[in-house]
């Protein structure tokens, strides 16, 4: 990291970071240029690792990205403010960005991924009918590395 004074070096910290944060961005291995989506998240933490889970349909360009190529990045940021410091003009920011690997998953695995999505988009143990898992894709994705970064004034 460039401005390493810069860094989140508390792994709690890097949680509530990405707690706080509506969308992940995932970046996956395209053919000719690099594909970038925005998703819905929901997250733990096991083992010290964080894992993702994201939904999308059973088919269409992310799906088959990943299944060629199941390294992805994931990055999630919160833009607080714009900010005149005196010298120029910055950004107030939070963010979490890390790297790991794409995963189909299914059944109740599927189904505790879901919920983990539902509670983090503030849908706490919403009922849902469990046949919508044969109509979707769940993806865990566990992160093996992860970087967290603020730029305060």
């Amino acid at each position: 990291m460039r401005k390493s004074e810069r860094e989140i070096k508390d792994f709690n910290e890097v949680i509530d970071v990405l707690h706080r944060c509506d969308t992940v961005h995932l970046g996956i291995f395209g053919e000719e240029y690099p594909y970038v989506v925005p998703l819905s998240f929901g997250y733990e933490v096991a083992n010290g690792k964080i894992i993702l889970y994201v939904h999308g349909a059973q088919e269409g360009l992310k799906h088959d990205l990943i299944t060629v190529n199941n390294k992805v990045c994931a990055e999630a940021g919160i833009c607080h403010r714009f900010a005149d410091t005196g010298r120029g003009v910055t950004t107030v920011y939070e963010s979490v960005i890390g790297f790991g690997t794409a995963e189909k998953i299914f059944g109740e695995e599927a189904a505790k991924g879901l919920d983990f999505l539902l509670s983090h988009c503030g849908f706490a143990g919403y009922q849902y009918d469990k046949e919508v898992l044969n109509i979707l894709t769940v993806y865990k994705i566990t992160l093996d590395s992860v970087t967290g970064k603020r730029r305060t004034v």
